[in-house]
């Protein structure tokens, strides 16, 4: 069943049983009222004429009583104490006798009501005595057929069940039309969700309602963003691999075909199974980095965490890169407290801090210097290196941790990177629970700032 049918009958189930509930309470109220009135009125005669009698009842009063009421819709009948009757507007029947014959003791001034029920007897009456003298001298009996209370109550109900039926009417109209508006959304996110089950991630939903289903919507085409965004990083990712496989490749097939050559000297075929041999090696460390990445992506990627003293295990760093550094004439300083200590991988974090000062040192220039800083402050621990390098473009520091991407777009193959290296760099710093982050100017140099957090 679908969903706006679902919704449609849920709200039509609950507002037709409010419906219902208010419709019998203000019918019963309205009723109620209504013979209450009518028992009102008819006392309300009643005492009229007990005033009437009580300034004189002589037989022309009494004729005059009669004659009155026998043009209305009520009947009057006058008796004196001891029951005889002094008048009647109209022939007195059984159902009369009945009410005439209930005792009437302790009746209040204003009389009382002495049959109320309009439903099952013939008559609804009232009864108010009046004096004489100063003494009692009669009892003032008014009678009302209840086929006009019937009539009325009747006329009440007809009205009443137009009014339910024009409310039914009304509601089932609004109800469909609220169920198409509020599951139209929810129809475009269900296309939405078809097409991005069958791959195509070129979604876009209406602007989104400021409500449940709006955030709905949103996440949805946040979703599909994302997704899409990620289909064309996974082709650029497979062009990027393509093109970097291809290159060796071809050198290594090339330098092949020529050193099977017979007539090639021997001190050529060496020069060019080297190359063959540098190229293999370039394939085997891009293959590597794109294990490493894919173990990480699939979250099997080892850490075996343990605490290291910071100080000594930079040092020892320090010691491996600063030969290559002599060698470019590179500066290589580190500052660093002597008792600092964190829990980290300490064979995964020295790959992160390789690639960094790798990478300083490529792109430095002879006689700058490279700096390593650690300090902590609130249980914080931040980790910098700086360079004094050619720097990074502002428009490339946003991708520099995206795969693949090359700052030096003509792919030299001097440096020998792949764009990968910082990559894995991330995604081992977000391992160990810290954050990476750069700052660049051109012309005057780079720096990478690691936050460990000891929490």
């Amino acid at each position: 069943m679908k969903i706006s049918i679902k919704l449609g009958l849920w709200f039509f189930f609950c507002i037709l049983v409010i419906e219902i509930f208010s419709m019998f309470f203000l019918h019963n109220n309205l009723v109620h009222s209504q013979v209450h009135q009518e028992l009102g009125s008819l006392q309300a005669r009643g005492n009229s004429h007990r005033a009437v009698l009580e300034i004189t009842s002589d037989s022309a009063t009494l004729h005059h009583i009669g004659l009155m009421e026998s043009h209305t819709d009520t009947e009057v009948v006058i008796t004196n104490t001891i029951g005889d009757i002094l008048l009647s507007s109209s022939k007195i029947n059984r159902s009369m006798r009945t009410i005439l014959n209930k005792p009437i003791d302790n009746l209040p001034r204003n009389g009382r009501v002495l049959q109320s029920d309009w439903q099952k007897e013939q008559y609804i009456a009232t009864v108010t005595s009046f004096n004489k003298g100063g003494e009692k001298a009669g009892y003032v009996y008014m009678f009302k057929n209840t086929d006009e209370v019937q009539k009325l109550i009747s006329q009440l109900n007809k009205h009443f069940l137009l009014a339910s039926i024009l409310i039914l009417i009304f509601m089932i109209i609004t109800i469909f039309f609220l169920s198409k508006a509020l599951t139209k959304p929810l129809i475009s996110m269900k296309e939405a969700t078809k097409k991005l089950s069958k791959g195509d991630f070129s979604v876009t939903l209406p602007p989104p309602s400021r409500d449940e289903l709006g955030e709905l919507a949103q996440s949805i085409q946040t979703l599909a963003n994302d997704l899409n965004y990620l289909k064309q990083e996974r082709n650029e990712f497979l062009a990027s691999i393509s093109h970097e496989l291809r290159t060796p490749l071809t050198y290594i097939k090339g330098y092949a075909d020529i050193a099977k050559r017979k007539e090639l000297s021997e001190t050529d075929r060496a020069q060019y199974l080297d190359i063959i041999q540098e190229e293999s090696e370039h394939v085997s460390l891009l293959l590597n980095e794109l294990f490493d990445l894919a173990k990480l992506d699939h979250n099997t990627f080892s850490i075996s965490k343990e605490k290291v003293n910071i100080s000594d295990f930079l040092q020892s760093i320090f010691n491996k890169v600063l030969p290559a550094f002599k060698s470019n004439k590179i500066k290589l300083q580190l500052a660093c407290p002597k008792n600092l200590s964190f829990v980290l991988d300490p064979i995964r974090f020295e790959q992160v801090l390789l690639n960094l000062l790798d990478n300083s040192r490529k792109y430095s220039k002879e006689n700058t210097t490279t700096i390593i800083k650690v300090f902590e402050e609130n249980e914080v621990i931040q980790l910098s290196i700086k360079d004094q390098g050619i720097g990074i473009p502002e428009e490339d520091l946003p991708h520099i941790f995206d795969r693949l991407y090359r700052v030096d777009k003509s792919r030299s193959r001097s440096t020998g990177g792949y764009g990968l290296g910082l990559a894995i760099v991330k995604q081992l710093v977000e391992a160990h629970g810290g954050e990476i982050s750069v700052e660049s100017q051109v012309g005057h140099g780079t720096s990478f700032k690691i936050i460990l957090n000891q929490k």
